[in-house]
């Protein structure tokens, strides 16, 4: 699906779209399993289940990992690694190639930009100020500040009534199956990007960009002059 000029904002996820948090996430879900005495998982591991919220990703890590997998420990543990990930949020969080003056250059054109993530509404704000792009967003959602979080469609519009449009007049940007369902059920144009999950995901009316730049052709915009190609 390829969107036209009606398109005035752009959504993205945030974990695995614009930037690499896998290593901070890695670290915090390790400090949970040797509270227990068990082996440290690697990054690359970790990330595989990282985009559906934090108590799905510590409950499919211990189902996979042949854990307890009890309400009460699920939740202990998911309690345990919010803590300790709110302690060192970003501290080997990277972005993902040329995303932070790609997004600068998506701003400058006109387009408005926002955030819909299954990570907590209170991370999602501290790890965008720790990036320095906070201010780039008209909106950015968390999963705790919403009734129903991805891949439920009422996410994205919650994100989208919050920025004053509706959502014929945005894009959805993002990397897991959990994005494409999200997209699909609100009805609006969904973009994949080449990392985090991207290369997974399977949706044949999906458009996949090799960069977020990419996002000003397929939206009828023009590259700002002067910003690198």
């Amino acid at each position: 699906m390829t969107a036209n000029g009606q398109i005035k904002a752009v959504v993205f996820d945030l974990d695995g779209t614009l930037i690499d948090s896998a290593p901070d996430i890695a670290a915090a879900v390790n400090r949970v399993l040797a509270e227990h005495g068990w082996a440290p998982l690697a990054t690359a591991y970790v990330e595989r289940f990282i985009g559906d919220g934090p108590k799905t990703l510590l409950l499919r890590i211990l189902q996979e990992q042949g854990l307890p997998t009890d309400d009460a420990f699920v939740e202990a543990s998911k309690v345990a690694y919010l803590k300790n990930y709110a302690e060192a949020p970003a501290t080997h969080t990277t972005f993902f190639a040329h995303v932070a003056e790609d997004l600068k250059a998506l701003k400058a054109s006109g387009l408005r930009l926002g955030i819909c993530t299954n990570k907590p509404h209170g991370l999602t704000q501290t790890v965008l100020s720790i990036l320095g792009i906070a201010d780039l967003f008209d909106s950015a959602i968390g999963a705790d500040a919403v009734p129903r979080r991805k891949p439920d469609a009422a996410h994205l519009l919650a994100v989208v009534e919050a920025m004053g449009l509706g959502k014929d007049e945005i894009a959805y940007v993002g990397d897991t199956d959990v994005d494409s369902a999200c997209a699909r059920g609100a009805g609006v144009p969904f973009f994949i990007v080449p990392w985090g999950g991207g290369p997974h995901v399977v949706d044949a009316d999906a458009t996949r960009i090799s960069r977020l730049r990419d996002l000003l052709f397929h939206l009828g915009r023009t590259s700002p002059e002067g910003v690198p190609a």
